[in-house]
């Protein structure tokens, strides 16, 4: 049972094939791809197909089907400000393409400039950079890779538990710099085995943290909205709890793993935070506003929690002086855990065969819709603006 679910979120890379015939939309369309700068590595590596200087193979792609007369393909990573390059393209984009590593907003004032968007794609998963409720009222349809990023992201997720609870950050800090204090790296350095760890959310992503987790001898723990299937609970020897303060209230480590949406949003407040045991850990690759950031930081330096990591962050990219930065015991990382070379193929085929099938008016698959039809069909989700605030240094 439980073989058979990990193998639905799987997602081949093997989707993009020619596409025959195009009879859906008339003339050019623009599409807008707001990805990440490369740099000297994606010039070098083109496997690193996220990123501006690669663009997902969409270049290739139209090439190879012959479709310069009917895509205007504008590709940039200039996101932010009236005078950026994707707020100047936005009012005669058809469809607009970003990712959550280096997200192009789209907030209720930019889906009002943008008349002719009929398509936002996510470029990964989480489509939460898109206001939902704006979205459901133009009629967007909102997509995004399910599946693309399950693995990679859970694998991180259990790196960054056992950096954390082993001390490794201070400790590889002591190599670099020359030093050799053993009592102080010990001080703080503890075993996994026989910890409580729980997930928020144990869907594509939590499940598969839990099921890597369970040959650590841990006792594990999840909340979600849908419960497991019994067999599943049985064979993970896993604690299903109805609410996030229960799960809050028993574990040593908390790894967040659900989509933000109004309901999700600062979740993790002054409150819930204060609900957690003393001495606790809580890693994050969901989504930075999931935690409120100012809150948390309070409950780091009182020693209430003893340590935090992830690679999310709000806004994106972070500003040099956000106060994670700096705060003592994190792990914390640039938003990289579901943009691995192997995620990067999966979801780069993904956004292919979506376009494609926009084009050629053939339905997409189910797992992919988010919004579709003026609804949030996703059950993921929940209709809303979780886009607030993103121009905000905060």
């Amino acid at each position: 049972m439980l073989s058979h679910i990990l193998r639905k979120g799987v997602l081949s890379s093997n989707s993009s094939t020619l596409i025959r015939r195009y009879a859906s939309t008339n003339g050019q369309q623009t599409v807008l791809v707001v990805l990440y700068e490369g740099g000297e590595a994606g010039k070098k590596n083109k496997n690193i197909l996220g990123c501006v200087e690669n663009a997902l193979g969409l270049r290739e792609w139209i090439k190879e089907n012959k479709l310069d007369n009917r895509l205007k393909l504008v590709v940039t990573s200039d996101k932010q400000g009236e005078n950026s390059l994707a707020e100047k393209t936005l009012p005669e984009a058809s469809v607009v393409i970003s990712q959550p590593f280096w997200p192009c907003y789209l907030d209720q004032t930019r889906i009002d400039k943008a008349k002719k968007l009929k398509l936002a794609i996510t470029a990964g998963v989480g489509s939460d950079h898109v206001n939902l409720e704006a979205a459901c009222k133009r009629g967007i349809t909102v997509a995004e890779v399910s599946g693309s990023n399950v693995v990679s992201v859970a694998e991180h997720v259990v790196m960054q538990i056992l950096a954390l609870v082993r001390n490794f950050i201070p400790a590889y800090n002591q190599v670099v710099n020359g030093e050799w204090d053993i009592a102080k790296i010990a001080d703080k350095a503890y075993d996994l085995e026989n910890k409580h760890v729980g997930t928020v959310a144990a869907g594509r992503i939590g499940l598969r943290v839990l099921q890597r987790l369970k040959p650590f001898d841990v006792h594990l723990h999840y909340y979600d909205k849908f419960r497991l299937d019994k067999s599943i609970e049985k064979e993970l020897n896993v604690t299903y709890h109805s609410s996030v303060e229960s799960l809050a209230k028993v574990c040593d480590v908390v790894t967040i793993n659900c989509p933000l949406h109004p309901e999700t949003e600062h979740m993790f407040d002054k409150k819930m935070l204060s609900l957690m045991k003393k001495g606790s850990y809580i890693v994050n690759t969901a989504r930075g506003k999931i935690m409120d950031r100012d809150a948390l930081v309070d409950a780091i330096k009182s020693n209430h929690i003893e340590g935090y990591a992830g690679d999310v962050w709000y806004p994106q990219p972070a500003a040099k002086d956000h106060p994670w930065r700096s705060m003592p015991r994190h792990a914390m990382t640039p938003h990289y855990s579901g943009t691995t070379l192997d995620a990067q193929a999966r979801y780069a085929a993904g956004v292919r065969e979506i376009l494609g099938n926009w084009l050629n008016e053939r339905p997409q698959r189910e797992e992919y819709l988010i919004v579709d039809k003026g609804k949030v069909v996703s059950r993921a989700y929940t209709e809303g603006d979780a886009t607030k605030g993103h121009s905000e240094k905060k």
